[in-house]
C-alpha cells in the first residue's frame, strides 16, 4: 500500500484513492475517496493501474446499479436557514448525471459507500414514494405547504425515464393542488408538462433549471450525464410556453473556470423565459475534495491551479467553510464581484432573485385508498 504524500494546509492529501478498473468511460467522479466513517482505507498500487490501463485503453463501462430504498417517510423537513426552502422530497438517493462538483456526495458514505464514482453508479430508488406521499398529504395536520422536488438529488436523472417514481408523485400533487418547486438540470422535466401545467394554472408550481455553462464541452465533462446546456435552454422555453413559471439556478459557479460566464448564462436563461435567477458558489464539503481536485487536475492542469486558488480566495485560506450563507456565497473581493456580476446580469435583462411563492389555495387532502390502505 502507499503511503500519503505530506498533507496540505487543510488536511487534503496529495493524492486519492483511483480505481482498480482504471478510467471509467462516461462518469464524473474517476476516483473512490474512502469513506470518513470507515478506519480501513486501500490504495490502489501503480502496477495495477497500469495493467488497467493497458486493458482498457479507451476505459471501461461502469454499469449502472439501483437499489431499493426503504423508506418510512417521503417529505422531509429542511432546517438550513440559508437553502430556501422549508420541505423537500428526493425520489432518489446518489445521481446518474455524475456532476463532479455536487455536495450531495457525502451522503452516500452514510450506507458505506464512497462519495466517488459509487454516488453515481449505485443508486437507490423509493419506489414506496408515490404511497409514502399520499399518506402524509392526507395527513390532518399536513396544511398544503410548499414543497421542493430535488434538495440533494436530481428527481429527473435517467433512471427516472423507467422508473418513473417522480411523475408519480406529481401525479398526486396534482390530483390535491400541492404546491411544488422544481429544481432540475435534465430536459425529462418536459415530459411532465400535464402535470406541473396543471398545477401552474393554479400558482402552485415553478420550475428551476440549473445551468452551469453554455460549453457543451466543458458540460460533457463537468456534468456527463445531464442534459445539454442547449437541451436545457430549450427545456425552459417549452415550461414558460406552456404557462409554468420557470427561474435558472446558475449553480455552482466555480471560479476560474466558469465565473465569466455568468452574464451570457443570464441572457441565454431570460430568452429561453426564465424570470428568475439565483447562484450559489461551488461547496465542496468533506471528500468531495478529493473528487473536484483531482478532476480539475485530470481534466484542466493549465487551469487547476487557478480555480483551486480562487476557491482559497473565498473560503479563508480553506477549500470549504461550512458557516451558513458564507457557504453559498463566500466572501471576500472575488465573492463580491461574482455577487455584483450576477445581480447586474440579472437588471440587465429584467430577472429577479426574489423567492417565489406557491399558492396552497386549492390544497385538499387527498383520498386514501388502493395498495395504500396497506400502508395506512
Amino acid at each position: 500500500m502507499r503511503v500519503p504524500a505530506p498533507a496540505q494546509p487543510d488536511g487534503l492529501p496529495e493524492y486519492a484513492d483511483a480505481l482498480t478498473i482504471g478510467h471509467a468511460r462516461g462518469r464524473g467522479a474517476q476516483i473512490n475517496p474512502p469513506n470518513r466513517f470507515e478506519p480501513v482505507r486501500l490504495s490502489v498500487l501503480g502496477e495495477t493501474l497500469d495493467d488497467a490501463a493497458r486493458e482498457h485503453p479507451e476505459g471501461k463501462q461502469v454499469r449502472t446499479v439501483v437499489l431499493f430504498d426503504r423508506a418510512r417517510t417521503i417529505i422531509n423537513p429542511v432546517d438550513s436557514p440559508d437553502v430556501g426552502m422549508k420541505w423537500t422530497i428526493n425520489p432518489y438517493r446518489g445521481c446518474e448525471h455524475g456532476c463532479i462538483y455536487c455536495y450531495a456526495r457525502p451522503t452516500h458514505e452514510t450506507f458505506g459507500l464512497s462519495c466517488g464514482l459509487d454516488f453515481e453508479t449505485k443508486l437507490f430508488a423509493k419506489h414506496d414514494a408515490p404511497a409514502l406521499l399520499r399518506r402524509e398529504l392526507a395527513n390532518p395536520k399536513w396544511r398544503g405547504e410548499g414543497i421542493t422536488m430535488s434538495g440533494i438529488t436530481d428527481p429527473y436523472q435517467p433512471i427516472e425515464r423507467k422508473l418513473r417514481i417522480t411523475r408519480a408523485c406529481l401525479g398526486i400533487m396534482a390530483e390535491c393542488g400541492q404546491p411544488v418547486s422544481i429544481i432540475t438540470k435534465n430536459r425529462l422535466v418536459t415530459r411532465d408538462i400535464d402535470l406541473l401545467g396543471s398545477l401552474a394554472s393554479r400558482g402552485a408550481a415553478a420550475v428551476f433549471i440549473s445551468l452551469t455553462t453554455l460549453d457543451p464541452e466543458l458540460s460533457a465533462k463537468m456534468e456527463p450525464r445531464a442534459s445539454s446546456p442547449r437541451d436545457r435552454l430549450k427545456a425552459m422555453e417549452e415550461l414558460s410556453a406552456a404557462g409554468i413559471p420557470v427561474g435558472v439556478m446558475t449553480a455552482p459557479i466555480v471560479p476560474g473556470l466558469t465565473d465569466q460566464e455568468i452574464p451570457a448564462l443570464i441572457e441565454a436563461a431570460a430568452s429561453a423565459g426564465a424570470t428568475r435567477a439565483g447562484w450559489v458558489l461551488l461547496r465542496l464539503p468533506w471528500q468531495i475534495k478529493d473528487v473536484f481536485l483531482e478532476w480539475a487536475r485530470r481534466e484542466f492542469p493549465d487551469r487547476a491551479g487557478k480555480v483551486e486558488s480562487r476557491i482559497r480566495d473565498m473560503r479563508g485560506g480553506k477549500l470549504y467553510d461550512a458557516r451558513a450563507r458564507i457557504r453559498q456565497r463566500g466572501e471576500g473581493p472575488w465573492a463580491a464581484q461574482i455577487a455584483a456580476l450576477h445581480e447586474l446580469a440579472c437588471k440587465r435583462h429584467g430577472m429577479t432573485n426574489d423567492r417565489l411563492t406557491l399558492s396552497s389555495d386549492s390544497f385538499q387532502h387527498p383520498e386514501l385508498g388502493g395498495q395504500l390502505g396497506l400502508f395506512g
